[in-house]
């Protein structure tokens, strides 16, 4: 190997370290955030406890509406790294920095260094990569695999256009669209074909793609993706049509899941998040590309890339911002082209250039600050009373919902038991908390009826129990009138832990226990 490749990859090494070190560097701070940070962690957390490293569970019941990767980067990360936030948020973290690295070297190999720097700068500062990198769920995971496996396609066409080597790059992307998939489903295949087939029929070089469809690759693929899929469809047999039928197409075509928004709402949040950025954007499209035909095609990638995301995603009714994120990195590149053509080395421009990266980095950091001061939607402190005060066999039951990061907090070595009105069919109709452990308990009806209590068998369970916990929502002083004698142990954002002590008389007699 010679000295300049050692001193290139060196380089390359270093900024792989400083990109991990600059999406670190704040995930600590908070604490996890309801529902989502809570319900993927809080999986991850029963996959350790338990040791089964294949069966994903909520509440001890089998939980299929995403696939599996995330809980085992984040299990895997909270047993050697240790039980805290920074541990929880390890695979957003490489989410983020596989996408900044894969489009930075992309981008150092068909444009130029300095190209490839201005868009790593706009991608690191982009808030909703950077946001997007300290929270605890799937979307950052997938938008990173998405981003690695676009750019690894579209390196090993251009390569395989010119003649150079390209299978190393192929087989890459083969499996970067299996991780993908066992991010968060077939849309880790999906968005990448779709944008990458889109830009080379658009760039007339689509007989590449029979250059791209490799046999040893789709082999390779499938021997990432079958496994676990075979596994759970063994266990499960109902597993491929809830997840695949229920929770991969009914999800995209029907109605009534969470956060409707209308169709532009994608473009209004790019508008919105890119605002620092939108003065470098008109010199771009006002300046012709005078360079060669691979420097085009990178330019086109970058818009058909986008919109691709954004076309596809903008279809279904539910609309959350985190889907979007797949979008940015191309984006960033256009940012950092339009800077570049307009720039011409003037200490003007890179001082707006700086402001553009600063303001939004600032924003963000001071939001992460707040909420490391004032946590919003967060069970901490209720875990940390818990894990304190709770003696190991006492019960808990959770009233009218599920907290999905009270086990990861109060470090629970069991599931516990949630009362709600379980026969009611309405409750199978919302798209919420209940909805998921009632369909989790479908697969398996021995554990539901351990862990999902009816309200009307409450009061006989915490009767057969010397002492339990409970924690619910204040006003269920209103439905259970045992828990006005109760000591309420912590109580906030109207919310309450009580302990339930059945060895005194009045606690029995308000029971009705015999």
């Amino acid at each position: 190997m010679s000295p300049a490749i050692r001193i290139h990859r060196l380089g390359t090494g270093v900024t792989t370290i400083m990109v991990l070190a600059w999406f670190s560097c704040t995930a600590w701070a908070r604490a996890l955030m309801l529902p989502d940070e809570g319900r993927y962690v809080g999986v991850a957390w029963e996959m350790l406890r338990s040791g089964d490293w294949l069966t994903p569970t909520l509440n001890g019941l089998p939980y299929f509406h995403k696939p599996p990767l995330f809980y085992w980067i984040t299990a895997s990360s909270l047993g050697l790294l240790g039980h805290h936030e920074f541990a929880a948020r390890v695979a957003p973290i490489l989410g983020a920095t596989l996408g900044a690295m894969t489009l930075f070297l992309f981008v150092r190999r068909w444009a130029d260094e300095r190209t490839a720097r201005a868009t790593l700068v706009a991608l690191l500062a982009q808030p909703l990569w950077l946001i997007g990198s300290q929270f605890a769920n799937l979307d950052m995971l997938v938008a990173g695999c998405i981003t690695a496996t676009i750019v690894l396609l579209a390196h090993a066409a251009l390569s395989a256009e010119q003649g150079g080597p390209y299978r190393g790059a192929l087989a890459g992307a083969y499996a970067s669209a299996a991780c993908g998939i066992l991010a968060k489903g077939l849309i880790g295949f999906v968005l990448p074909a779709l944008a990458i087939f889109v830009w080379l029929v658009l760039a007339r070089r689509w007989r590449l793609l029979f250059k791209l469809l490799w046999l040893p690759g789709i082999a390779l693929f499938l021997a990432l993706v079958l496994p676990w899929f075979v596994a759970m469809q063994q266990r499960f047999p109902d597993f491929l049509n809830y997840f695949f039928v229920v929770q991969q197409f009914d999800r995209f075509a029907a109605g009534g899941f969470n956060n409707p928004q209308p169709f532009w709402y994608y473009l209004a949040v790019l508008a919105i998040f890119f605002l620092p950025w939108l003065p470098w954007l008109p010199r771009l499209f006002r300046e012709r590309c005078r360079a060669d035909s691979a420097q085009q095609a990178v330019r086109l990638l970058m818009l058909v890339w986008p919109a691709s995301v954004v076309l596809f995603f903008s279809i279904p009714q539910s609309k959350l911002l985190g889907y979007v994120l797949p979008a940015v990195p191309p984006l960033t590149f256009l940012v950092a082209q339009g800077y570049l053509l307009r720039s011409s080395g003037g200490r003007k421009s890179r001082r707006l250039w700086a402001l553009s990266a600063a303001v939004p980095v600032a924003l963000v950091l001071g939001l992460i600050a707040w909420l490391a001061v004032f946590p919003v939607r967060s069970m901490r402190g209720f875990g940390e009373v818990l894990d304190a005060q709770r003696r190991a066999g006492e019960p808990i039951y959770m009233l009218d919902r599920y907290y999905f990061d009270l086990p990861f907090y109060a470090n629970l070595q069991a599931p516990v038991a949630v009362v709600d009105d379980w026969d009611d069919p309405a409750l199978r109709r919302r798209d919420s908390a209940p909805k998921e452990l009632a369909d989790a308990g479908n697969f398996d009806s021995d554990a539901a009826a351990e862990f999902l209590v009816k309200t009307s068998e409450l009061t006989a369970r915490l009767c057969a129990a010397p002492v339990a916990w409970v924690i619910g929502p204040t006003s269920s002083t209103g439905h259970f009138a045992f828990l006005r004698g109760a000591p309420a142990l912590d109580a906030r954002d109207d919310t309450t832990l009580w302990r339930v002590d059945t060895k005194l008389r009045a606690t029995r007699r308000a029971l009705g226990c015999r």
